[in-house]
């Protein structure tokens, strides 16, 4: 059984004791645990239960690509599930428990599934629950949405807090092993700025554990040296604890930290002109039966666990390889005290320096040979060697209670191929590196991704090194400096013979051993079910995936991959590199929501916007209203006063006397260039190049497919510079839009937009007493014949300095005033006093609502739904039939979208003066093809209009405009329906006299 060795360990403090529980039971460990250390050190070896078939599950590695030891950690608010044991450093007090098991771990009802396995293959679920249909409702689905899921997700709100940091750098380095720290040594001398991360707490890599010679000196003395000089370069930063997570087009790169202090986790917004990646590589797995039992580790896993953490994953040790390197281990276990009773090498032969090493320390190594089988349930407890080339038949059973595995190394290339980098396989060393003629490429067409290290293929240490070397000074030469023309140190370690592929043991494996040796340990996924999919016609390793599960589980195939491509490009017959690859996507490894979401949580999560105004407002017991991300005054609600009441008090001021507007929220985009009025012909359906500066006009915005989705009046400030105003909630996405268009379609139109809206306070002022209160204010001349209608002039008001636009959205004489943010509040203010004398009063949303209705302007996204063309609203005047093209032109005259049956916006009457129609309510007329009421339209607006003392709507029917007179009948109840009578959509001041006054 594991246990901690009496000394030892690199990493721990012996003389810091750690306490933490594990499943309820109090443990200890040493400060420079991991988690995954610190239980095996108290001879705990089972750490879970595997997905589907709950077979009892053990750690097979010591970093991020451990698919088994997964953990829930914490309580309550705290609690985090699926944190990897073997990455999770060990803190006093820590809680954890094992995950997918019941009742306990030891004893899990869930084990039943393995002695079903042979029912349940791959691709069951498609295959036996599909008869009988009713049974999917009441009996598959709930028992399978009972078993969905790796551990359980919180049920408390989040106790910690989270956060993003941007970092800008000419340089960044992923991986602090020895190729990564060349390469930002020889960045940095250039003089380049240089991020270095690491994902785990230490810097060095592979050499803290298998020590080489470099330069003529020990590999601890480089790695001192080469801190030390790192340490010593401004320009040059070195994070540890930091998960580079994905790389994205632009040299864009998230990167997951968990500082020691601080946030619980941080998200890294990393822009670099270059990046290397380091990242090493990862051990392969070899598939025979019983290599999912715990004890069974990789080879590279268990010599970390012995030189690192002290700890020792058994007693007496089984090595299986294919390969020189797995011998450190024996000799690692050797030199520890430890039994290796035998070697077990797939190749026919094993006379390199490390075989030769292990057998002069007296280890029996058995060449051509390979496991039968693992005997044990929830431990390891012998092992029966077979030969490779054989079937299977047992020649030996050899007792002992861990197996250490080695299939081989396999080049860490997520990062590389996340934003498109090409691979290329390399047969001499079985695996997939990256292709350096077929890089990740920017904007300019260069290569921004530079591999390094192993995690570009060579796997020796001075290729590795010299790798890391000629990364660093390529990234520090094409980012605008000058590396030293120097030579890398030289970096010596035993040779290491060829390795031999090797994917499943014995390589003439029955059916039947087939079936009980795994390749993806988290999802139970068998060497016959990748067969299995193949026989079934699955043949695209993204369709095997699928059918399968391969590699998708939280490893994200990093154990699996290679091994399963292998097994199915067998059973095709094909080659490998025929097969292809899966898909690598960010994460690297999972990353919290947390960290993701960052400071957005609680109010943050979606941050209220206010107005300048927004205290004034509340002093005045405003019921608010949320538009968009704004909150806005619905409406004032005075002492006695039902909302209804106010709002009609509010609409009645404003039409005879003067009524105030906050309108800061009104979204505003400022376009600019010698190209502005060409581009804004293009995006708007009307004609705005004919504008005159100092003139507005309402338009329209489409998407292609000839749907509007915003509007606004666009004023032109001068010859070549724009205003364009747009809806409360549309102004972030009119602008992303308008960039969009720019940036991808239209790149040569010298342009340039600016999203002003919040520098900008803005105040409409609306009612026959308007033009009184701008004069009141002195400063601008507001004459008809100074500021006629749809013109605006810029000047100061009240000593302000003001943009005046006259524009009514209300019918009314009205004019809105825009000042800067700044000033807003103070601009409110003299508006309150200059206007007492004329009954000014503020007035909200709803007032605003019932108004432009009365005069049947209509509201985007009430009148709109995305499917809504402006012919169907009646604007086909502001659509021209001048411009050659403009967004959405095309998509309007598809048949379907100039039908004459499509429902067109109309007016409507109740006919019972005070009855309001449900917003939304359906026109019915006649019987549809099931017999039941037939549709032929809806509500979009309704209101009760104090002007009219009558209810008005607005909708949207079938033939609306061939039907004027006619009475609808819309049923809103079980035993109720209104009637309504179809009219003009101008309730109010048709010829528009009271605003052109």
């Amino acid at each position: 059984m594991s246990s901690r060795l009496p000394k030892g360990g690199r990493l721990i403090d012996r003389a810091r004791k750690v306490s933490f529980s594990f499943n309820g039971r109090h443990l200890s460990g040493f400060a420079g645990d991991t988690l995954a250390s610190a239980l095996m050190g108290e001879g705990q070896i089972l750490m879970g239960r595997s997905f589907k078939y709950h077979r009892p599950r053990g750690p097979v590695a010591a970093g991020a690509e451990e698919p088994n030891a997964l953990m829930g950690l914490g309580k309550g608010g705290a609690f985090e599930p699926n944190r990897r044991a073997t990455t999770v450093e060990l803190a006093d007090g820590m809680r954890a428990e094992s995950q997918n098991h019941w009742p306990s771990l030891e004893q899990d009802v869930g084990v039943v599934n393995a002695a079903l396995s042979r029912f349940f293959p791959a691709g069951f679920y498609y295959k036996t629950f599909i008869h009988p249909r009713a049974a999917w409702k009441h009996v598959f689905e709930p028992v399978i949405r009972k078993a969905a899921g790796l551990g359980k997700a919180p049920t408390k709100p989040d106790d910690d807090r989270y956060e993003h940091f941007y970092a800008f750098v000419d340089v960044l380095v992923v991986g602090g092993g020895m190729a990564g720290l060349q390469a930002a040594l020889e960045a940095g001398r250039a003089g380049a700025r240089v991020l270095l991360v690491e994902q785990t707490a230490h810097l060095g890599g592979r050499l803290l554990t298998d020590p080489v010679e470099i330069d003529g000196q020990e590999s601890d003395a480089w790695l001192e040296a080469t801190r030390a000089a790192l340490d010593a370069m401004p320009n040059v930063q070195i994070r540890t604890r930091m998960m580079a997570a994905g790389i994205y087009d632009h040299g864009y790169v998230t990167a997951a930290e968990e500082p020691l202090h601080g946030p619980r986790h941080r998200l890294w917004r990393i822009r670099a002109e270059r990046v290397v990646t380091a990242t090493g590589a990862i051990e392969r797995p070899i598939s025979f039966v019983g290599n999912d039992v715990p004890g069974v580790m990789l080879a590279s896993a268990v010599r970390d666990y012995v030189a690192l953490w002290g700890v020792s994953p058994g007693d007496r040790t089984v090595l299986v390889t294919n390969n020189d390197d797995a011998y450190r281990t024996a000799i690692a276990l050797r030199q520890a005290g430890l039994e290796v009773p035998v070697i077990l090498d797939a190749r026919p032969a094993a006379i390199g320096p490390l075989p030769r090493q292990a057998r002069d320390l007296g280890i029996r190594v058995e060449v051509g040979r390979g496991i039968a089988r693992v005997k044990g349930g929830k431990r390891v407890e012998a092992v029966e060697i077979c030969a490779q080339a054989g079937e299977g038949a047992v020649l030996e059973t050899v007792p002992c209670d861990a197996v250490a595995m080695s299939g081989g190394w396999s080049p860490v290339v997520h990062l590389w191929s996340h934003c498109g980098g090409k691979l290329i396989w390399d047969e001499a060393q079985a695996h997939f590196r990256p292709d350096p003629d077929r890089p990740p490429t920017g904007a300019d067409g260069q290569g921004f991704v530079i591999a390094a290290g192993s995690a570009a293929g060579p796997l020796d240490t001075e290729g590795a090194m010299q790798s890391g070397a000629a990364a660093g000074r390529r990234a520090g030469e094409e980012t605008g400096f000058h590396p030293a023309d120097e030579p890398a140190p030289s970096a010596i370690a035993e040779p290491e013979e060829p390795m031999e592929p090797v994917w499943m043991m014995p390589a003439g494996a029955s059916i039947k051993l087939r079936s009980k040796a795994f390749l993806d340990f988290q999802n139970d996924v068998k060497v016959s079910d990748v067969q299995l999919a193949a026989q079934e016609g699955f043949e695209s390793v993204e369709h095997a995936k699928r059918y399968t599960t391969l590699g998708m589980a939280t490893d994200q195939g990093k154990l699996s991959n290679i091994n399963g491509l292998a097994v199915l490009a067998d059973s095709l017959g094909a080659a490998i590199p025929e097969v292809g690859t899966t898909t690598f996507r960010p994460p690297y490894t999972p990353i919290s929501m947390g960290s993701i979401g960052g400071e957005a949580r609680g109010a943050l999560f979606k941050p209220t916007r206010k107005t300048p105004m927004d205290d004034w407002h509340d002093a005045q017991g405003a019921v608010w209203e949320p538009v968009a991300d704004w909150r806005r005054p619905y409406t004032y609600r005075r002492q006695g006063e039902s909302t209804e009441q106010a709002v009609r008090r509010e609409i009645v001021n404003t039409r005879q006397h003067v009524g105030l507007l906050d309108a800061s929220t009104l979204g505003k985009i400022l376009v600019k260039g010698p190209d502005a009025a060409t581009f804004l012909d293009l995006v708007y359906t009307n004609m705005m190049s004919s504008l005159k500066p100092g003139r507005c006009r309402y338009g329209l915005m489409c998407t292609e497919n000839g749907f509007l989705f915003d509007d606004g009046v666009v004023v032109r400030l001068s010859d070549d510079t724009f205003l364009c105003h747009t809806t409360s909630g549309g102004s972030d996405r009119v602008h992303a839009w308008m960039e969009e268009w720019l940036q991808t379609e239209w790149w040569d139109l010298k342009v340039f937009t600016a999203n002003v809206t919040e520098q900008w306070a803005q105040v409409a002022m609306v009612g026959p007493d308007a033009r009184k209160l701008l004069e009141k204010l002195g400063g601008l001349d507001a004459s008809k014949e100074a500021l006629p209608f749809m013109s605006f002039t810029e000047g100061e008001l009240g000593g302000i300095p003001a943009r005046v636009f006259r524009i009514s959205f209300s019918g009314e004489l009205s004019y809105e005033v825009a000042v800067p943010a700044g000033r807003g509040r103070e601009f409110w203010g003299r508006c309150l006093e200059a206007g007492k004398e004329l009954g000014v009063m503020p007035y909200g949303t709803e007032a605003l609502h019932v108004m432009r209705a009365e005069k049947g302007f209509i509201m985007i996204g009430d009148e709109t739904d995305g499917t809504v063309t402006p012919h169907d609203l009646g604007l086909s005047w502001a659509v021209s039939k001048k411009k050659e093209d403009f967004i959405g032109k095309r998509a309007m005259e598809r048949p379907d979208l100039t039908r004459p049956d499509r429902k067109q916006l109309v007016g409507l009457l109740t006919e019972s003066a005070q009855e309001v129609l449900p917003d939304g309510a359906h026109a019915v007329e006649g019987t549809g093809e099931y017999g039941n009421p037939h549709t032929i339209g809806h509500v979009t607006s309704t209101y009760f209009s104090p002007t009219l003392n009558h209810a008005i709507a607005m909708a949207l029917i079938e033939r609306g405009r061939e039907r004027m007179g006619e009475v609808l009948s819309f049923p809103v109840d079980k035993d109720k329906t209104i009637r309504a009578t179809v009219v003009d959509l101008v309730f109010y001041d048709a010829e528009g006299e009271k605003q052109d006054v």
